[in-house]
């Protein structure tokens, strides 16, 4: 090659990449946002991933979208983080939709269901069978779009200060409990209370509720209600997961680059893998030291079980009925519960109940 073309050629290519600087620098632009926290900070686990999440999106984006987190109360109560997303107080929240139940019931769906799908199967459900898709379509008309950015998994039965025997124990107990459980509940005698996570044991303690579920063993432990309430019951049918929403102001969500919706997506569903492994982690090491600390382990009994599923099937059947918005997704969802037990009862299940019965033998 000739000098001169050489030089020729060699000055095109610094233009070009003169020129490729400032367009790479207009398709990035800085987006601000702040997220609020259904939860309080000392929760490491439901609001580290508010945490996590604000960490990984500026990672991805080389610090061009950058989220704040803020814990419950900091901008707003707990239980009015899906709100401030809607009127965009905020642009995202991480909450549960069931905490809006009261709303309408079938904002339940998203969270999960008593007596519905586990951690998998309700994954499963949002991110492969059509269940986000209708959930989305739901809570636009509040504004919002919500993706799958956390889970606890299986939860516990709550902390009792007297022992429950039988259905009929259940008759007159305050319990602070949230979304369609609570109503379930209430037809068994239970009289609900929703409470924000952090305000839970000082009403423990005080004898305003006489019993409370929260989550499981990780995140109980550091709330320490085995010291007003030692009964710790299992399993908590009415969240045999809890999915954790990242809602989102649908006019912020509107506004985003597209890549920067890819990010927030991926690193929403990396969130996700990190949350269930942690809880799934943690927990055991956690219900040994509870234990320890004074925690009395012990098993719904089986007609408190029978008559709550058998409730929460009524109550499903009247929703549907009424409601045209619960049963366009309840129809398909009670499909895919049919289908995704019988496939439990063929490998995962008697694996797992076998597995479970070799332990210390």
């Amino acid at each position: 090659m000739k000098r001169r073309d050489f030089l020729s050629t060699a000055g095109i290519g610094s233009a070009a990449t003169m020129l490729a600087a400032p367009a790479l620098a207009q398709a990035q632009p800085t987006v601000s946002w702040r997220l609020t926290s259904a939860y309080p900070n000392s929760l490491e686990t439901l609001y580290g991933i508010s945490s996590q999440l604000s960490q990984r999106i500026g990672e991805m984006t080389d610090g061009g979208f950058r989220i704040q987190a803020f814990s419950a109360g900091e901008l707003v109560p707990g239980l009015q983080a899906l709100d401030a997303a809607s009127d965009g107080t905020v642009e995202c929240a991480h909450t549960l939709g069931s905490y809006s139940i009261g709303k309408d019931p079938t904002w339940g769906f998203e969270t999960a269901l008593p007596f519905g799908l586990n951690t998998r199967q309700q994954t499963a459900w949002l991110m492969q069978g059509g269940g986000l898709e209708l959930i989305n379509e739901f809570v636009a008309s509040s504004n919002v779009r919500v993706i799958p950015s956390g889970n606890t998994g299986a939860q516990m039965g709550g902390w009792y200060r007297k022992e429950i025997n039988s259905a009929e124990d259940l008759r007159g107990l305050k319990l602070r409990i949230a979304g369609l459980g609570g109503t379930i509940l209430s037809r068994l005698g239970v009289v609900p209370q929703q409470i924000a996570g952090g305000d839970i044991y000082s009403a423990l303690e005080r004898g305003t509720i006489d019993a409370a579920e929260f989550s499981g063993p990780l995140d109980d432990e550091k709330l320490g209600f085995q010291r007003v309430a030692p009964h710790y019951y299992y399993p908590g049918w009415w969240e045999g997961c809890a999915n954790v929403g990242l809602y989102i102001n649908l006019d912020a969500w509107n506004a985003l680059p597209a890549h920067y919706q890819a990010a927030l997506e991926a690193a929403c569903a990396e969130t996700l893998t990190h949350c269930v492994a942690k809880y799934d982690n943690g927990n055991p090491d956690a219900l040994l030291r509870l234990i320890q600390s004074g925690a009395q382990l012990k098993a719904f009994p089986d007609d408190v079980l029978e008559a709550a599923f058998a409730e929460s099937r009524k109550l499903y059947a009247e929703y549907a009925e009424s409601n045209e918005n619960f049963r366009r997704i309840y129809e398909p969802w009670s499909a895919y519960w049919q289908k995704q037990q019988q496939w439990l009862r063929v490998a995962e299940l008697p694996y797992d109940y076998f597995n479970s019965g070799q332990v210390n033998r």
